[in-house]
C-alpha cells in the first residue's frame, strides 16, 4: 500500500500512542484509536506516551539494528554484505526507490507525527501534573523531534517541516530550506535546554538531558560550518562537569560500560518486554561464533590507525608489514577483531589457508574447523567490527539488550577541538580536549604539542574522529562536511590479502584515507565491489520517490 508523508503524520500516531488501560475503554470512541480529544486526561497518560517516543525513536532500517551502528557500512569504512539498499548507497547506485532511505524517511516522520501529537495535546494536562514533569515532558518532546529534524536535514537537506498535527487540506507540503532546518533544530534544542534535568538516575536514565540537547545543538552546529555555535555548545557541555571519558575504551561498548559517566544519551533496551530488543551481534559476529559477518570494516579503515608513536603506518618506524597490527593505537583492536587476534572465546583467523582454530569455550581449549576460512559467507574483508558484540549476549545474538550509545563526551571533545580549529582559534582548549582522549587510560597514545597550524591540527582531529567513533554512524556525515566524500568514496572497496599480506604500507593523506596505488601487491587486495561517487548527486540522499508522487509540493533533490 501506498504511504505518503501525510498518512504517516495524521494517522500512524493516532494508532500507536497508546493511553493508558482502563475498564470500559472500549466502549469509548473512537475505537481505532485514542482521539485527541479525550488523550490526555492526567499525568500518567503524559508519561506513557512520551515514553513512546524514545521507543520510536530508536527505530532500525536495516536488519533490526540502530540506525547509526548501519550507516557507517556504506561509507569509506565499512561495508554490508547482504545487497542491500544500503550497499547500494554505499555504491552509488541508488535511486528514489532506495529502501535504506526511504525507511529512514518514513521512520523519521513517524517520530515526528508522535511528537506532535504530544505537543498539540499537552496543554490539556498541565493543571493535571507537576511543573516539573510537564516542563520536562514538553522538552523531552521538542528534542526528540529536533534530533530528528537533524537526522534528516544532515542526509536529505531540505525537507517539510511540520511542527503540528495536519488536516487533510494540509497535506501537500513543499520543502523548507535546509538553512531553514537547522535554524528551527537549533532554537529548538535551545529552548528546551534549560527544562531538561542535568542528570537523571534510577528508571528515568535515556531520557534526554540538557547535555543531550546542547550536544545535538553541537553536532547540528557542527555539521554546517556553524563554528562559533558549534564550540559554545560542546563547552557548555564541558561546563556541565557531570560527564568524563571512560578509563576503559572497550568496555564503553559493552554491558559492563553501560552505566559510564562518559555516555550522555543511549537508546535503552530491555529483552524481558521481547519488543525493546535489537540483532547487532548477529549481524557483526564471526562465523565461529555463529554470526553472519555481514556488516564489516574495510581494510582502508585498518590501515589509517596510526602505530604506538602517533605517526601514520607509512611513516613508522614501528610498522612492520610482516606483523601489520602490532604497536598499533589500542582503538584499532578495541574496534576492529584483527586477525590473530581472540574473538568471541575463537581464534578469529582469515587467512584462507588457517583451515583450523582454537576454540576457546572449551577448557582445554579444542581445534575445531575455522569457519572465517572455509565458510563461504565468512567476513569478506577479513575483518569484524568489535563495538556492540558481548559475550552475555550468545545464548540469545538476535535479541541484544545492551544499550546503543547516541551522544558520548568524547564526541564533545572532538566538535570542540574541530570547532576552535575552524575559527583559527587554535588555543589550549582544543590541544586540551583531543589529548584528553588520546591519552585515555588502556589507548595512552601521545600528546599532541601545541604549535600545530591550522591545516595540521584540522587532519589530526578528521583522523581522531575515525579512530574514536568508527561505527557510531558519524562517517557519512563527516565526508560530506568536509567535502572528501567524491575522492573516498570513488574507485575499489577493499578487504584484507586472502593468502598473506600487503607487501607494505600504504600511503595515508591528510584526510586519513588510504591510497594503495603504490604498492607491489596491491592486485592481491580483494575487491569487495567498485564504487561511484557522482558530487554533483551523493552528498544528499533521495528523496524517496512515493513521496513526490503523493505530494506534488515536494521537489526532488537534484539529479535523482
Amino acid at each position: 500500500m501506498k504511504t505518503n508523508l501525510y498518512l504517516i503524520i495524521l494517522a500512524t500516531v493516532l494508532i500507536t500512542v497508546s493511553p493508558s488501560c482502563k475498564k470500559g475503554y472500549l466502549d469509548k470512541n473512537p475505537l481505532s484509536g485514542p482521539s485527541d480529544e479525550t488523550f490526555f486526561v492526567n499525568q500518567e497518560e503524559l508519561l506513557l506516551a512520551v515514553n513512546g517516543l524514545y521507543r520510536y525513536a530508536a527505530y532500525s532500517p536495516l536488519d533490526a539494528m540502530p540506525l547509526n551502528l548501519t550507516i557507517d557500512d556504506g561509507t569509506d569504512i565499512g561495508w554490508d554484505r547482504n545487497n542491500s539498499a544500503l550497499q547500494s548507497l554505499g555504491k552509488g547506485n541508488h535511486d528514489s526507490n532506495n529502501l535504506y532511505a526511504r525507511e529512514v524517511w518514513t521512520q523519521a516522520y513517524i517520530v515526528i507525527a508522535k511528537c506532535n501529537f504530544v505537543l498539540d495535546n499537552i496543554e490539556k494536562v498541565r493543571d493535571k501534573t507537576t511543573p516539573a514533569i510537564f516542563n520536562r515532558s514538553k522538552a523531552e518532546a521538542r528534542f526528540l523531534r529536533a534530533y530528528t529534524y537533524q537526522y534528516l536535514s544532515d542526509h536529505f537537506g531540505g525537507v517539510p517541516l511540520v511542527t503540528h498535527m495536519l488536516k487533510l487540506e494540509d497535506a501537500q507540503i513543499a520543502k523548507t530550506p535546509k538553512a531553514a532546518i537547522v535554524d528551527y533544530v537549533m532554537q529548538e534544542l535551545t529552548e528546551c535546554a534549560p527544562d531538561l534535568p542535568v542528570i537523571y538516575t534510577g528508571t528515568d536514565v535515556g531520557r534526554a538531558s540538557r547535555a543531550a540537547a546542547l550536544a545535538i545543538k553541537a553536532r547540528t552546529a557542527l555539521n554546517n560550518d556553524r563554528w562559533a555555535e558549534a564550540a559554545d555548545a560542546a563547552k557548555a557541555v564541558m561546563d556541565l562537569n557531570v560527564y568524563s571519558l571512560h578509563n576503559n575504551f572497550c568496555a564503553l561498548f559493552s554491558y559492563a560500560g553501560q552505566n559510564s559517566k562518559e555516555i550522555i544519551w543511549a537508546f535503552q533496551y530491555l529483552r524481558a518486554s521481547k519488543t525493546k530488543t535489537h540483532s547487532t551481534p548477529n549481524n557483526l559476529l564471526s562465523r565461529n561464533g555463529q554470526g553472519f559477518s555481514n556488516k564489516v570494516p574495510s581494510q582502508s579503515l585498518v590501515d589509517v590507525y596510526p602505530c604506538t608513536d602517533g605517526l601514520n603506518i607509512d611513516e613508522s618506524p614501528l610498522f612492520n608489514p610482516a606483523d601489520p597490527y602490532k604497536n598499533r593505537d589500542p582503538r584499532l583492536g578495541f574496534t576492529i577483531a584483527l586477525p590473530g587476534s581472540v574473538f568471541y572465546n575463537y581464534q578469529f583467523e582469515t587467512h584462507r589457508d588457517s583451515l583450523k582454530c582454537w576454540n576457546y569455550n572449551t577448557t582445554p581449549a579444542t581445534r575445531v574447523d575455522n569457519q572465517e576460512a572455509i565458510n563461504a559467507f565468512a567476513t569478506f574483508t577479513g575483518y569484524c567490527w568489535r563495538k556492540y558484540v558481548d559475550l552475555e549476549d550468545k545464548p540469545d545474538r538476535t535479541n541484544s539488550e545492551l544499550n546503543v550509545i547516541q551522544i558520548r563526551y568524547a564526541e564533545i571533545l572532538l566538535i570542540y577541538a574541530e570547532a576552535k580549529n575552524e575559527l583559527n582559534q587554535l588555543d589550549q582548549s582544543a590541544y586540551d580536549a583531543i589529548n584528553l582522549i588520546r591519552t585515555r587510560p588502556g589507548v595512552n597514545m601521545p600528546v599532541i604539542v601545541a604549535g600545530k597550524t591550522q591545516a595540521g591540527f584540522r587532519s589530526l582531529v578528521r583522523k581522531e574522529r575515525i579512530y574514536e567513533l568508527a561505527m557510531e554512524g558519524f562517517r557519512m556525515s563527516d565526508l560530506r562536511r568536509w567535502k572528501i566524500a567524491e575522492k573516498a568514496m570513488n574507485g575499489n572497496f577493499y578487504g584484507r590479502v586472502q593468502r598473506g599480506l600487503l607487501a607494505a604500507a600504504p600511503h595515508i593523506d591528510e584526510n586519513g584515507l588510504a591510497d594503495y596505488s603504490g604498492l607491489p601487491n596491491r592486485a592481491d587486495l580483494r575487491v569487495i565491489e567498485q564504487r561511484s561517487f557522482n558530487k554533483e548527486r551523493d552528498y544528499l540522499w533521495p528523496i524517496p520517490n512515493i513521496e513526490t508522487v503523493t505530494n506534488t509540493k515536494l521537489i526532488q533533490n537534484p539529479n535523482y
